[in-house]
């Protein structure tokens, strides 16, 4: 393996078990599920210098797909070209914009970073992001014990100012106390917050006059929703919920316009935008070409690419091709979205090896982007895609 910014810190405990039943009394309750162990007892050290540009980045990322989203609302042959179902098109032109950079408040970009430090963009969950409980309980805590710096402690912080503005009555997800990873989710982010929100199950919602009522018929008028969008169009009620959006019965966060940053079309936009010089400036562009991929709707690469659904989540329907364009490995974990939407088409980037007490592995580096600002870090160990039977491993920063 070449020499990498990176480093393994540490051994695993060996009284794992009660290491476990700590972090599940924190909130992180499946560091091992069945017998399993998705958490890897040890911590990725990355050096300040790459940390400090990797939030640079970030920020700077943000406000560039940001401004892609305003100059494609209104637009219904790019809402089309970059997969946005039908459905969503008259809620997107009849509400307005949020503010710059808060289309969505609690949001997660991914990124390849090589074994030499080279940070490259892969993509941005904007809608739905979960490894919340591990990037802002579990690594703080882990890195705390280790004596190793966490920038992660900041993220409790960000959420209660995105939450104090947005004030939802209710937080849901599908599945609410039987899903572990998305209760834990949206428990974490109502503790978090600091109001008083009560959590619901999706599955138990339902639309009465256009105003939307949980299980005990209860009305709610403001709510966070840990639910993709897209599924709003294959859904049955989507058609209700957004009539109650649409209406003003329903105010949901994140924001509808949330989607148009959520879809991977959107990084072919920039990237088309960028080629043909137009809505970027100067130090945008730099930007563009240092930290993005080339991305396509179309597979005109000479060399290695990757392609996956425009709205493809947890490594479900990515391929990656190899140079002479052959199919090297698929994904066949994950549910394959590219039966619903689009694909597009990137080129290839370097995720460095990290070898750890489970075997080597590639990392995959996340960065939380919270009420408009980054906010912490998520690594995830994995194969060449990194899929649902990826591990988790806290990332440090060296002093």
């Amino acid at each position: 393996m070449t020499e990498s910014i990176f480093d393994v810190w540490g051994e695993p405990d060996p009284d794992r078990a009660a290491r476990v039943a700590r972090l599940n009394e924190l909130g992180f309750a499946w560091a091992d599920l069945e017998t399993e162990e998705y958490w890897i007892d040890q911590i990725v050290l990355m050096p300040s210098e790459t940390h400090a540009e990797l939030e640079l980045a970030s920020a700077k990322l943000w406000l560039i797909l940001d401004k892609a989203v305003r100059h494609l609302v209104g637009k219904r042959e790019l809402y089309e070209l970059i997969g946005i179902p039908e459905i969503l098109w008259d809620t997107l032109d009849l509400l307005p914009l949020p503010p710059e950079g808060l289309i969505s408040r609690y949001a997660r970009f991914d990124f390849a970073i090589a074994a030499d430090g080279t940070i490259k963009l892969l993509e941005l969950n904007a809608d739905t992001p979960t490894g919340y409980v591990e990037s802002a309980i579990a690594t703080p805590w882990l890195c705390e014990k280790a004596g190793i710096s966490s920038p992660n402690a900041k993220m409790a912080e960000l959420v209660a100012a995105a939450w104090a503005e947005e004030r939802p009555e209710a937080a849901a997800c599908v599945g609410y106390g039987e899903h572990l990873e998305d209760s834990g989710t949206i428990e974490a982010l109502v503790r978090h917050s600091g109001l008083d929100v009560r959590c619901v199950d999706c599955l138990e919602l339902w639309v009465d006059e256009g105003v939307l009522k949980d299980g005990t018929g209860t009305a709610i008028k403001r709510m966070f929703a840990l639910y993709p969008k897209e599924w709003l169009a294959i859904d049955e009620g989507g058609d209700a919920l957004l009539y109650a959006v649409d209406n003003g019965h329903l105010a949901l966060f994140n924001a509808p316009h949330s989607i148009l940053l959520q879809s991977k079309g959107l990084q072919a936009a920039v990237w088309g935008l960028y080629e043909l010089g137009q809505l970027f400036d100067a130090e945008e562009r730099k930007t563009i070409r240092r930290y993005m991929l080339p991305t396509y709707n179309k597979p005109v690469f000479q060399g290695s690419f990757v392609s996956k659904s425009m709205f493809g989540r947890e490594g479900g329907s990515v391929r990656l091709f190899d140079k002479q364009g052959q199919l090297e490995v698929e994904d066949r974990d994950g549910f394959d979205t590219s039966v619903l939407f689009p694909i597009v088409y990137q080129k290839r980037a370097e995720l460095a090896r990290i070898r750890t007490a489970k075997g080597e592995f590639h990392l995959l580096t996340g960065m939380f982007m919270l009420n408009g600002k980054p906010g912490g870090m998520l690594g995830r160990a994995g194969g060449l895609i990194t899929g649902n039977t990826s591990h988790f491993i806290p990332l440090g920063v060296k002093d």
